[in-house]
């Protein structure tokens, strides 16, 4: 197993059963427990886990903790991967498309690189240079502007412009948390209303959200859950919050 991958698997534990021991991992991933130790201080360092005596726990995240998008990347990549495989079978050649900023969304561009004639509207610097080394000419991108925030949006005035005006067929919307009360959240104000805008610019909202996203809440609501049209989450996503979800009238997509 890579480093990446260890670390990965690490983080997966952590969050799963709210803290881990060193001497467990080393006997799980079949490494000393020095190794463990490094791949603990690396996630410690990057503002992913906290270090205790003898192991590690997770970090208990505020309404305006907002992690750059290094940080965010490595987190549930094998969820986002699937979200986004899934997510990907919605866009059809020709379409317009809008994708908010995100590690989710930035998955899903790699996933349409290759869709034929697609236009595409984003406030995330991540995503654009996925179009732009994918080379096609026959793809428009649309990035919007504005102020960069720690987890690579554009966001402000200058974005909100620029989306006023524009209609897509679909806007894939990541979040950074969703529950029954506050809606879809982020920690960042000006990215909440550049995100208003892109939703109210999009036909149909699809949310991409794996299950670590229910009941964490960012300091300014988005849009209610019942706006969204569609959520594409994990199979970690619990029985009660799908059933929350479908309540409200929202569609899901279980991505395996």
């Amino acid at each position: 197993m890579l480093a990446p991958q260890r670390q990965a698997a690490i983080l997966d534990r952590v969050r799963a059963t709210g803290g881990v021991r060193v001497s467990d991992l080393a006997t799980e991933l079949g490494v000393s427990d020095m190794t463990i130790r490094r791949d603990l201080d690396i996630l410690a360092d990057r503002g992913l886990l906290a270090k205790v005596h003898g192991g590690a726990t997770p970090l208990d995240p505020g309404a305006t903790d907002e992690p750059g998008f290094a940080a965010k990347s490595a987190r549930q990549r094998t969820e986002k991967a699937a979200i986004a495989a899934r997510a990907a079978q919605l866009v059809a050649p020709g379409g317009a498309v809008a994708l908010s900023a995100g590690t989710t969304t930035a998955e899903l561009a790699r996933r349409l690189v290759d869709v034929a004639g697609l236009t595409v509207v984003t406030n995330s610097v991540p995503v654009a240079d996925v179009f732009y080394r994918g080379g096609r000419g026959d793809q428009t991108v649309i990035l919007t502007g504005g102020v960069r925030t720690p987890s690579d949006a554009l966001v402000g005035p200058v974005a909100v412009t620029a989306i006023r005006g524009l209609h897509v067929d679909l806007l894939f919307l990541g979040v950074h948390g969703m529950s029954e009360r506050a809606g879809y959240t982020t920690p960042n104000l000006m990215e909440s209303d550049t995100n208003r805008a892109l939703i109210a610019a999009a036909a149909r909202l699809v949310v991409l959200a794996d299950h670590t996203k229910w009941d964490t809440v960012g300091i300014s609501s988005m849009a209610p859950l019942a706006q969204a049209q569609l959520v594409v989450t994990d199979a970690g996503t619990t029985a009660p919050a799908r059933s929350t979800l479908l309540d409200h009238g929202v569609e899901l997509l279980i991505a395996d």
